[in-house]
């Protein structure tokens, strides 16, 4: 598979703009974003790659603030030696090291997860992942089943296996991804995740004690009803890939339809991971 690669330079004065375009690309197809100093690159499969629909949604935000941007095409080959140019360690607190395997380790921290997504979104480095993750250790995964949707890397996955989850199911439409998560976990020695290829067409008929959902708002909404059925009462699910406003009210809004209760939520600039439970 190859990806275009949108190189935007952008000037504004507020930060919540550059994250609207951003979130307006992923409801387009963008899957991976990368935030520059002045601007970002983002990244889309050039099979999705569609000029018109580009240009309609960049529409408003040109009324908003100013930008410009590059199309550069990235042959699959490539990819990894853009990535390695790119990509750094992360830390969660003093507790995780998101690191690549070309990386050293870094024992004095708990919990160290090993990425090499290739073309698969989630390495740690987005707000929401990060905030998922933050989630994850503030809450209890121990003995306890797991649903991750949208999964990307398997990080989520990967995270809910450290901590100490029985068994993980973990699902996305991309194949890059599919293959991302099957190999990630091998990487970390993982043996208790279940890759599927798919939506919420696949999820098994069973119920888990926890779901994962980092997508984006559409899809978190049309996949509502199907958490609902997916999770046991009184499970909990953790939902980001959204804006503060106006997503989070509509989110909160879906899923008590469903029987899930908003708990908490945490905010990074205007992108949101919150938590809910059945």
């Amino acid at each position: 598979m190859n990806y275009y690669e949108l190189l935007f330079t952008t000037i504004t004065t507020e930060d919540y703009q550059q994250d609207l375009l951003i979130n307006a690309l992923g409801q387009i197809g963008f899957d991976t974003f990368e935030e520059l100093e002045l601007g970002f690159k983002a990244y889309i499969p050039s099979a999705d790659f569609n000029e018109e629909l580009l240009q309609e949604t960049l529409l408003p935000y040109r009324e908003m603030f100013t930008f410009s941007y590059e199309v550069t095409l990235i042959p699959q080959k490539n990819w990894n030696e853009v990535w390695e140019s790119n990509f750094e360690p992360i830390t969660i607190g003093d507790e995780v090291f998101v690191r690549a395997t070309f990386h050293e380790p870094r024992p004095e921290f708990k919990y160290e997860i090993v990425i090499d997504p290739k073309m698969a979104f989630g390495t740690g480095h987005h707000q929401t992942t990060a905030m998922m993750l933050q989630l994850m250790l503030e809450n209890d995964f121990a003995g306890k089943t797991v649903l991750d949707m949208g999964c990307g890397t398997g990080i989520l996955a990967i995270m809910a296996a450290k901590l100490g989850a029985a068994a993980i199911v973990a699902i996305d439409y991309d194949p890059v991804c599919y293959e991302s998560t099957i190999e990630n976990a091998q990487l970390n020695h993982i043996s208790n995740i279940k890759a599927i290829c798919g939506s919420k067409e696949v999820i098994p008929d069973e119920q888990y004690d926890t779901i994962l959902a980092n997508i984006n708002r559409n899809i978190l909404i049309d996949q509502m009803q199907r958490y609902g059925e997916a999770l046991k009462p009184d499970g909990e699910i953790y939902f980001s890939g959204f804006y503060e406003t106006p997503d989070l009210d509509i989110i909160i809004d879906e899923a008590r339809k469903y029987g899930m209760k908003y708990i908490i939520h945490k905010k990074d600039k205007d992108w949101v991971a919150a938590k809910f439970i059945k």
